[in-house]
């Protein structure tokens, strides 16, 4: 699309112009390339057309001239000879009625008042002035969390807020210095402002036309990329902002402008306001309709619900959350047992729960494990849904022949070398499987000396600690060796056929809300390996787990597919959002 499609765009009637925009709007970050956009064509003059009878902005840039000399010569201002020099720098071009001036020649710039930390206060009192902060500085003014300090510490008058003035954060991290936003009220007799602010009062153009050229890209990006960096603030300096080349139209476009980027910006709201109901309502039918698989109480009555799901795929499936949600109902049916049909010619459950359990007396036997503490019998008050004939509940335990948490070595980043055994932490550890890029090593004798830490392969790793709490990863056939930290535990099973099945159960939703709901810690999440020993694990034949896992790998590749065109799909409505973004800024 070239540049001199543009304006057509936004001169469109109305109706045209939703369409449109709702088409823009669609793409990841949407909304916020549009509100971009908006600014960028109203700076460069490119948002409303020219009009021959406008007074030109040199003319208007005379009249400004000429009321600061009168200010001078009266004293109420003093001389800003830096503000006056030429602009040298035209960062875009404007329309030729406009004219680059600095900003300093059309604004006047006030820096807040200081005052002890120990002075300020939040009541009101006599003596005292309101005084805004940084905090208060949001897309309007928000008066409600104000601080009040004494008088006394304005210097100047001027340092009095005023209606139509702008403040900006001059002190404030580096994504949010710069911001401003306009005072059209002031709730309190007199009010001032914070030393990290500063206010820009325009000499004779509009405030809201200034504005959006501050909150422009250009501005944005020109002011940040100038202002001095400590670790965490970035500084705008009076020695930055005053020359910022400011590209001033006439007088009256200026209103046209101001004009119609209120209309767009509306209509942004308005979309913004449609996406989230939208959204919404979206999440609504999602959840009501996978809602009916959940609550199938048979395969045969799933089947149906399924039928009148998959006519809705289209509506349903049109965004990756949707494919999550989608995901998570299919593992919760799995481990229902409603996803497959039951086969009676299957060995029935006991015979495996009693084969694991004669393995595993062997085993402690052979002093290989040891013997577990007795478990408490399930009671069918703790059983969270029926289960199919032919399936039992079981405690994680009794399938385990060790459940162990890892060891985070002595040393800090210290113990950490090149090469050396793998040193598993929770940020490798997915649902998807173990991520290794980065993973961290240890030295052989620091592994020697971890031998109850050691991960072998079919091994199931299950996070316990922190925001990635409940994860499981199952560790490969053929992975060869590695430990783990303090923050993973260590889910080995008696026989390695029954790892596809549990590490469904163990992401699925039934264990995902247990996990949450036993968790323990006041400052960091954690479960306690004594509690995931405990947890209820629905168990059916090894036959039918099979058949479990190959219809939920077949699902989740669909899934996988869906995510991909829907990425695809995604990409292009960006890089379409993108070119329109970037032919206005050429």
């Amino acid at each position: 699309m070239g540049d001199d499609a543009l304006p057509e765009i936004f001169s469109m009637s109305a109706p045209a112009l939703v369409t449109q925009f709702e088409r823009l709007a669609g793409a990841p970050g949407g909304v916020e390339r549009l509100r971009e956009l908006i600014l960028t064509l109203a700076v460069r003059g490119k948002l409303v057309s020219q009009e021959p009878s406008d007074e030109p902005a040199s003319a208007l840039l005379q009249g400004i001239r000429a009321e600061k000399e009168r200010r001078i010569a009266d004293g109420r201002i003093k001389p800003d000879k830096a503000s006056s020099e030429a602009i040298d720098q035209h960062p875009f071009e404007i329309p030729e009625t406009w004219i680059w001036v600095s900003m300093g020649e059309v604004v006047e710039i006030v820096r807040g008042i200081t005052f002890p930390a120990s002075e300020k206060t939040k009541e009101s009192g006599p003596g005292r002035i309101a005084c805004l902060r940084t905090a208060n500085v949001q897309e309007s003014i928000e008066w409600d969390d104000l601080l009040f300090v004494s008088r006394s510490f304005m210097g100047r008058e001027d340092q009095l807020l005023k209606l139509h003035d702008i403040v900006m954060s001059m002190a404030n991290s580096r994504e949010l210095v710069g911001k401003v936003a306009l005072v059209d009220q002031i709730p309190h007799a007199e009010s001032t402002f914070g030393g990290f602010l500063g206010v820009l009062r325009p000499w004779r153009i509009d405030p809201r036309y200034a504005m959006a050229v501050l909150r422009s890209s250009y501005a944005r990006s020109t002011l940040i990329d100038s202002s001095s960096q400590t670790t965490n603030i970035a500084n705008i300096s009076l020695g930055k902002l005053r020359p910022l080349p400011f590209p001033l139209p006439p007088l009256a476009e200026q209103a046209r402008i101001v004009a119609r980027v209120d209309e767009l910006m509306q209509l942004c709201d308005a979309l913004e306001a449609k996406g989230r109901l939208e959204a919404q309502q979206h999440a609504r039918l999602l959840e009501t309709l996978l809602g009916t698989l959940t609550e199938s109480t048979t395969p045969e009555e799933l089947a149906a619900n399924w039928q009148r799901v998959a006519e809705h795929f289209d509506l349903l499936l049109d965004r990756p959350e949707a494919v999550d949600g989608l995901e998570q109902t299919v593992l919760q049916l799995a481990v229902r047992g409603l996803l497959v049909q039951q086969d009676p010619r299957d060995e029935p459950v006991s015979a495996l729960i009693e084969r694991v359990r004669a393995e595993k007396e062997r085993l402690i036997a052979q002093g290989k494990v040891k013997r577990d503490k007795p478990l408490p019998p399930i009671s069918d008050e703790e059983k969270p849904f029926e289960l199919p004939e032919g399936w039992e509940w079981v405690r994680l335990s009794d399938l385990t022949q060790k459940i162990g948490a890892g060891s985070t070595p002595l040393g800090g980043r210290e113990v950490y070398v090149p090469t050396g055994v793998k040193f598993l932490r929770s940020q490798n550890v997915w649902n998807e499987g173990l991520r290794l890029d980065g993973v961290a090593h240890i030295k052989a004798e620091t592994h020697a000396r971890m031998k109850g830490t050691v991960v072998i392969s079919n091994d199931l790793l299950f996070n316990i600690t922190g925001a990635s709490i409940g994860r499981c990863a199952v560790v490969p056939s053929d992975f060869d060796e590695a430990n783990v930290s303090q923050h993973v535990t260590i889910v080995r099973t008696v026989f390695p056929e029954l790892n596809a099945f549990l590490h469904k159960v163990l992401v699925s939703r039934h264990v995902q809300q247990a996990v949450m709901d036993v968790q323990v810690g006041v400052s960091r999440e954690g479960l306690s390996i004594a509690k995931l020993a405990l947890f209820l694990i629905p168990l059916p034949p090894l036959e039918e787990q099979s058949r479990i896992v190959a219809r939920v790998t077949e699902i989740r590749r669909l899934c996988a597919g869906l995510r991909q065109r829907l990425a695809a799909s995604q990409a292009t409505q960006s890089r379409l959002a993108e070119a329109l973004v970037e032919a206005a800024t050429a």
